[in-house]
């Protein structure tokens, strides 16, 4: 589902009016400081194997024409570790490697986008995000907290004259800090890494 959904991303970015111009110029006082937007990996919400209940909110503000600022509220599900890359690892919606239940996390994060050439930019992402471990049955067994870093290269596409736009990246995505799992958790966790590729699709609207 995650290739599809990669897939489909890519497909509407080509077929998209484009403007490959700079980002914003120094003297360009029209341009709107302010964003919301989200990912459309929102659309992994129809995985059938690991569907995660994701939701993700930013709003964003343009300190300049090439620094930005964002907030992201997000939370999401997954019952298998996040060190098993859905993109590439046929490990991933195995039952051997199924958690003995699933974790829902939430959080709220801060990103810095630095842009330094056309729509070029690279982007730090950092998230502390809150942990309720639940058994097969629902029932909690423990809480957790983490610190989910990303890092990306990307690409900022105007869509609309500007109203509306889009970001495919690439990027490293991983938690530095992570509280102790509960038993079961941690022996499943404990095998994979902890740092994995992560592609994005980030999507918004100026005004």
């Amino acid at each position: 589902m995650q290739k599809k959904i990669l897939l489909i991303g890519f497909v509407i970015l080509m077929t998209s009016t484009l403007q490959l111009k700079a980002q914003y110029a120094k003297t360009d006082t029209t341009y709107k400081r302010w964003f919301v937007g989200s990912t459309l990996f929102l659309l992994g919400n129809l995985d059938r194997v690991n569907t995660p209940g994701f939701a993700q909110l930013n709003v964003g503000y343009r300190i300049t024409g090439k620094d930005v600022m964002s907030l992201e509220l997000i939370t999401w599900k997954h019952a298998w570790p996040l060190g098993i890359n859905p993109f590439y690892n046929k490990a991933y919606g195995t039952p051997e490697e199924k958690y003995p239940g699933y974790i829902r996390e939430y959080g709220f994060g801060l990103a810095y986008q630095r842009y330094f050439w056309k729509g070029l930019y690279v982007a730090v992402h950092v998230m502390p995000m809150w942990q309720t471990f639940k058994n097969e049955n629902g029932n909690k067994v423990g809480n957790g907290f983490i610190i989910f870093n990303t890092y990306r290269a990307g690409y900022h596409v105007k869509l609309f004259k500007d109203r509306f736009f889009v970001e495919p990246s690439l990027g490293v995505a991983g938690r530095p800090y992570f509280t102790q799992m509960p038993d079961g958790f941690k022996q499943k966790d404990d095998k994979w890494p902890k740092w994995t590729p992560e592609p994005g699709l980030h999507v918004g609207y100026n005004f």
